[in-house]
């Protein structure tokens, strides 16, 4: 028990690409770069929809719920590593290990459920529009945000805690650069069955049928956006849908990618690699869509600048 304990006494020494020194700055200006990124463009999103009177709609508020959540995601990865990436210390208290792995393992479990609602939401606003103010109503819409952000946590609970009960038997080096669930079970040395089967569970729960219930949602939208006569109606329909397809792609591309093949399939440093490209890259490129290719958040952010300006002329 007591050599159990040595890693709750020590903390952990996050290996991350410490092998590969002359990469560090480069990494360290890559994350920073993304990581202000990130809070731009989500702050954006998240300002402009709650001043913008038009954008007060159940899209843009789910939007707002992903914005939020890929804020607090990187925020909680994003300080840890670039304090690694910066310094000849690379180490992290048992404490900061455990609250970095509840929180992102509840962000990014709500992100899996929230972009599940969001096609919900789509698929009322182009199969059924003419009742889509009655049932996607404001209190459905808080419900639905609720339900993503309490299985989140639910998930994180059972899941990180599970994880970090295993006795690491002193094992404190730790080949990543965050806290996780992977990378923690290596240093186990004692039978892991239960957690991987617990991982098993947890990636279908949330990494296999909300994308199923997704790619069904889409298939009834575009049979309707194909019963659609007007070109300006269907061009519309695309475009917000695109918007949230793109980054459900994306997101669940890479994240199936890396916890839904075997592990002996790829090395450590490509596991690394990929979770630098989720946690870092993934949560900048949300804004960047919605921005880019949705029409109404660009005239908001239009009129909100003009509105700034005239006010600084005045």
């Amino acid at each position: 028990m007591e050599r159990a304990n040595e890693s709750s006494l020590m903390g952990f020494v996050l290996l991350g690409f410490s092998d590969r020194p002359h990469l560090e700055a480069v990494l360290f200006v890559f994350v920073l770069f993304f990581y202000l990124l990130t809070l731009v463009g989500n702050f954006t999103i998240i300002i402009v929809s709650h001043l913008d009177a038009s954008l007060h709609t159940p899209m843009y508020f789910f939007l707002t719920n992903l914005s939020l959540l890929d804020l607090c995601f990187t925020t909680s990865l994003a300080p840890q590593t670039l304090v690694n990436l910066r310094g000849p210390e690379k180490t992290i208290t048992y404490g900061g290990c455990a609250a970095q792995l509840y929180i992102s393992l509840a962000l990014g479990s709500t992100e899996c459920i929230l972009l599940a609602v969001m096609a919900l939401d789509r698929y009322v606003a182009v199969c059924k529009p003419l009742h889509y103010v009655v049932i996607m109503n404001p209190r459905l819409c808080q419900q639905l945000a609720s339900i993503s952000w309490l299985s989140g946590l639910a998930n994180s609970l059972i899941h990180a805690t599970f994880t970090l009960q295993l006795s690491l038997c002193g094992n404190h080096r730790l080949d990543h650069f965050i806290c996780e669930v992977p990378a923690l079970l290596k240093l186990a040395c004692v039978d892991t069955t239960v957690n991987e089967l617990v991982l098993f569970v947890v990636s279908v729960l949330f990494l296999l049928l909300p994308p199923a219930f997704i790619l069904i949602s889409y298939g009834f939208i575009t049979q309707a956006v194909l019963r659609i006569k007007s070109e300006e109606a269907r061009h519309k329909a695309c475009s917000t849908c695109s918007s949230h397809l793109t980054v459900v792609v994306i997101f669940y591309g890479t994240i199936i990618y890396m916890y839904l093949q075997p592990s002996n399939s790829y090395t450590q440093d490509q596991g690394k690699f990929i979770s630098l490209f989720y946690t870092m890259v993934t949560p900048t490129l949300n804004p960047i869509i919605y921005t880019l290719r949705n029409k109404d958040v660009k005239e908001a952010l239009k009129k909100l600048l003009s509105g700034k300006l005239c006010s600084l002329q005045m």
